[in-house]
């Protein structure tokens, strides 16, 4: 448990210090592209069209062949690269450990690209904050105005504080490092085919149910630590904590939409809200109260809010790490 420990405090400060370079090759990358590839391989051998009302339970079918065979490989690698370090002493292990540990995490990388959004609007340059937004949101932005490309980039920064940075964190607490590449594979798979569309909903059915399935703790750790967060920032911590009982479940999410209604009560804006994805309007309710109109300087309070919302799980969860391990060890 010491150990673990360690690996994840070593993983925060390597996040906090690198972030995600792009000129790394990153583990979500190859999830990506073995997705891809065996999406394609599955689709073939097993005769799969992409209409939406064919062949229902063979798309279900594979697509949870996809879950199973993606999970295994991506489980396997960290727990095979572990194993072999440990032949080469304590400190090599631990610095390989901490480094699978922290490609897990996206908490720089996240305020670097939400904050790449916050610049363009500050120089007014709308058309540079829609392609900012455009590489951390899946809608389209080209209709987006200033307060509609703020409110997106709250959205992701409020969303991503948990599948981003918090639940692989809790997952390599409980399970160590395989056990957050567990989770951030099922994560990729649902970014990827958990759609409910034409193409995938039946296909990535297995995907998007499991990575609700494993979200469903994460989120609402992460959205009561964004309300105590919120007290300590001076925020409207009690609208916060209103808003998240009151809206959390307008979304269609039974996850993302925590942190977001948290996010929105503390900074009271509305989030969410109609929005445009592959040229379909898509209707949504909106969560909080419009207290004010949302200007880019949220973008800067949200990710304080994540910030330090991270922070004290990390303090949170090390210690009961601790606890545990002095338990074990007067047993």
């Amino acid at each position: 448990m010491y150990e673990r420990i360690m690996i994840l405090i070593m993983a925060l400060i390597l996040d906090l210090v690198f972030g995600d370079p792009h000129n790394w090759f990153h583990p979500v990358m190859a999830m990506g592209r073995a997705i891809e590839w065996l999406e394609g391989f599955l689709r073939k051998v097993c005769h799969i069209s992409e209409e939406a009302e064919e062949d229902k339970v063979k798309k279900r079918i594979a697509g949870g062949i996809l879950v199973v065979i993606e999970l295994l490989v991506f489980t396997l690698i960290p727990l095979v690269i572990i194993y072999i370090s440990r032949m080469f002493g304590e400190t090599i292990s631990w610095a390989i450990s901490a480094f699978l540990a922290y490609q897990m995490l996206a908490m720089k990388q996240l305020k670097v690209e939400s904050m790449k959004v916050f610049r363009a609007l500050q120089r007014k340059d709308i058309n540079g904050a829609r392609e900012a937004v455009s590489m951390i949101v899946g809608r389209d932005t080209k209709r987006l105005n200033e307060s509609g490309i703020a409110k997106a980039a709250v959205e992701t920064v409020a969303e991503n504080a948990s599948d981003g940075v918090v639940a692989p964190l809790l997952f390599m607490m409980v399970f160590g490092v395989a056990g957050g590449w567990f989770y951030k594979a099922v994560n990729t798979m649902d970014s990827m085919i958990g759609y409910k569309n034409e193409k995938y909903r039946y296909f990535g059915t297995v995907a998007a149910r499991l990575d609700d399935l494993l979200n469903f703790i994460p989120a609402r750790v992460t959205a009561l630590f964004m309300v105590v967060a919120s007290a300590f920032l001076n925020l409207n911590w009690k609208n916060a904590f209103k808003i998240w009982l009151r809206d959390a479940k307008k979304s269609t999410s039974p996850n993302s939409g925590q942190t977001e209604a948290v996010m929105a009560g503390a900074l009271g804006v509305t989030l969410l809200g109609d929005a445009w994805y592959f040229g379909k309007l898509v209707k949504k309710p909106e969560i909080g109260d419009k207290l004010r109109e949302i200007k880019p300087e949220d973008i800067e309070t949200a990710n304080r809010v994540m910030y330090l919302s991270v922070f004290m799980i990390y303090i949170v969860g090390i210690l009961i790490m601790r606890e545990v391990m002095v338990v074990f060890l007067w047993v």
